[in-house]
């Protein structure tokens, strides 16, 4: 009876030790961050440009701004990790996820990657789905004016990978940039987040 109390001791304490491990919020754990959720998280990010941004109607939106693109640019540098979003955009707007980006003061496609929204873009090869500047799409684009959208974007190592509504708009292998903050792009027109999340790999 001692020996099968001893155990059941045993193994509530292991059960609660696990438990707690789970929910110290290990950053190399599987968990997903969530930086967007609803009105919420602007915090999570620094502001770069001239745009509205603001907590409005269940998203992080902004309707206009400056003549430059404007961002909301992540605190912390991300290596390898998946990401997923949803956003609204308008037929005319032109945004973006960019994603380790080298100096998180100056944000360009040429210095980030960026997976593109911008369904009304003089050349559509690199429109909504691609990777702008490296990976043009190899069917026709996917419009995501007018609805909400998903973006579940992978990268690893040399390797990123762009699903956009569960089609796969844009794959590549590239080392040119191994780390760096996240930046939400405003250009022109009406971007809404009502979800960002992250987790790393």
């Amino acid at each position: 009876m001692k020996q099968r109390t001893a155990a059941a001791l045993a193994a509530v304490t292991l059960a609660a030790g696990l438990a707690g491990c789970a929910g110290m919020g290990n950053p190399f754990a599987s968990g997903w961050t969530t930086l967007v959720d609803g009105t919420k998280g602007l915090e999570n990010f620094k502001r770069l440009g001239e745009a509205n941004w603001t907590a409005t109607d269940g998203a992080i939106q902004a309707t206009s701004g400056g003549k430059d693109p404007a961002y909301l640019v992540t605190h912390n540098a991300y290596r390898d990790f998946q990401l997923r979003a949803e956003f609204w955009a308008s037929e005319d707007a032109n945004s973006g996820i960019y994603m380790r980006c080298q100096n998180p003061a100056v944000i360009t496609d040429e210095s980030c990657y960026e997976a593109n929204i911008f369904d009304m873009r003089p050349d559509p090869s690199y429109g909504t789905g691609a990777i702008t500047k490296f990976v043009k799409l190899s069917a026709p684009m996917i419009k995501a004016g007018g609805k909400w959208n998903t973006y579940d974007i992978t990268v690893k190592g040399d390797q990123l990978v762009v699903v956009l509504n569960g089609v796969t708009t844009a794959e590549m292998r590239d080392s040119k940039f191994a780390q760096g903050p996240i930046a939400l792009q405003w250009g022109r027109g009406t971007i809404k987040w009502r979800k960002l999340e992250i987790r790393p790999l």
